[in-house]
């Protein structure tokens, strides 16, 4: 029973740490978190928030690899640029059947030179639709670095809390082991019965399943932070409970209608969309461009071949159009054009509905999480009191003490979870709005 001020203790100041003001009022915490201490067996470089995303800035992978597609769009430009090579011809005798001979070139040389001249505007409309694709590129990394930025935040706030819970279950588990273990001993001597032990061993085994659920989720955690920071150490969130308390209590400082226009202007798969549309009406263009006949313009020398000696004569040739040699193309690129307008209109729709839907959640959330009142886990922490010391006294019986137990310990891990909640749909919405809509204290 010695462990029971540790056990109060950590159990309150979970209660307190779970809950703070709204933001109009003083951040004071009412007791001082232990986490740092109850991290002391855990292995691993502690970084704050944006250590991490400086980090992740500079060396994930993905981000690297992606701007390499941008590198290309842009050589697809430069290539796009280039015209066809001038075409340099050159003729001589190769046998003289008059005179039986081979090679008798004498006078009978012959040179032209031609260049495909391209018409109706089809170079200009291939560099265009090429300049397109490298916005589009560019687009395509901001998704990426919107979206893993986003998974960045969410998994380091996701792992603060996992830590938070794990910490609690196993300080929760020890006391319930030793007090397990001074039953069995009380057992062997006829003092308690089977039944006891087996309530005891059973709030045990809920125990042992929580405290493996929260290790599991935290390895899954710290491999998703490793890979987005390209770091061979796990991380521990350097994140102080006042700090984490701000993070929670902020609110919008927008309306959501302004939120969702700040989306449509920002947001880096709705942009996508749009530029996208914008994308396969130039390449409809330039297929339609296609359908143009090129003209071939060249300049001959001929020694005796033609009418006049040292001839020298101007070459034309085009194709004839007798049909559209470029119909397929066009027809098709315009499907694509008509399916990259839907797909605006379909991105649109997507967009708001995760916004109000988020935003709806995010609103739940933090109106249940602060309808409770300190007065509120005062009276929990004094009635968690009076169970224990009744409990100790044998004025309540151990079904009575282990159901209030159980319930305690629920209720805290589900503040942890709505704790969690709040904060992840606040991330989700600035990552839809793709811009920071929540007036945060914290510096991240």
């Amino acid at each position: 029973m010695t462990k029971k001020p540790l056990i109060f203790l950590l159990l309150f100041n979970s209660m307190a740490f779970a809950q703070q003001k709204p933001p109009q009022a003083d951040y004071t915490s009412i007791h001082e978190s232990s986490l740092g201490n109850k991290q002391s067996d855990v292995s691993g470089k502690q970084m704050t928030l944006q250590e991490c995303e400086e980090a992740f800035v500079s060396k994930n992978l993905s981000l690297l690899a992606q701007q390499y597609d941008i590198s290309q769009a842009e050589a697809d430009v430069i290539q796009a640029k280039i015209w066809d090579l001038p075409q340099l011809q050159l003729s001589a005798n190769a046998y003289d059947p008059q005179n039986k001979k081979a090679f008798h070139i004498g006078q009978s040389k012959e040179a032209s030179v031609s260049q495909l001249i391209y018409l109706g505007g089809k170079k200009k409309n291939e560099v265009e639709f090429a300049k397109s694709n490298v916005e589009l590129a560019k687009l395509q990394f901001s998704q990426l670095l919107a979206s893993l930025r986003a998974q960045l935040r969410t998994t380091f706030y996701s792992l603060y809390f996992e830590q938070h819970k794990l910490a609690d279950i196993k300080i929760q588990l020890d006391y319930l082991n030793n007090l397990l273990a001074a039953y069995k001993e009380q057992g062997k001597k006829g003092n308690v019965s089977l039944k006891d032990q087996v309530r005891l061993q059973t709030m045990a085994i809920d125990l042992n399943n929580e405290k493996t659920t929260a290790i599991n989720n935290s390895i899954n955690l710290q491999q998703q932070l490793r890979v987005l920071i390209s770091s061979q150490e796990d991380v521990l969130p350097k994140l102080t409970d006042q700090e984490a308390d701000q993070e929670l209590a902020v609110k919008p400082t927008m309306a959501l209608d302004k939120i969702y226009q700040l989306a449509l202007e920002n947001n880096a798969d709705y942009q996508f969309a749009l530029k996208t549309s914008e994308s396969s009406q130039l390449f409809t263009k330039w297929q339609q461009s296609l359908n143009t006949p090129d003209i071939n313009l060249g300049l001959s020398y001929s020694q005796n071949g033609g009418v006049f000696r040292n001839e020298l004569n101007v070459t034309a040739a085009i194709p004839i159009p007798l049909w559209k040699q470029n119909k397929g193309n066009v027809i098709k690129a315009k499907y694509a054009e008509e399916e990259a307008k839907k797909n605006i209109e379909v991105q649109r729709q997507l967009l708001e509905s995760q916004i109000r839907s988020n935003y709806q959640s995010w609103e739940n959330q933090y109106n249940q999480y602060f309808t409770i009142t300190p007065d509120d886990l005062h009276n929990i922490a004094v009635v968690y009191d009076g169970i224990f010391n009744n409990f100790k006294k044998g004025n309540i019986s151990l079904v009575e003490f282990t159901d209030f137990m159980d319930s305690y310990r629920i209720s805290i891990l589900k503040l942890y979870d709505m704790k969690k909640e709040i904060i992840l749909n606040a991330e989700q919405l600035n990552y839809l709005a793709q811009t920071s809509i929540f007036n945060s204290t914290h510096v991240n």
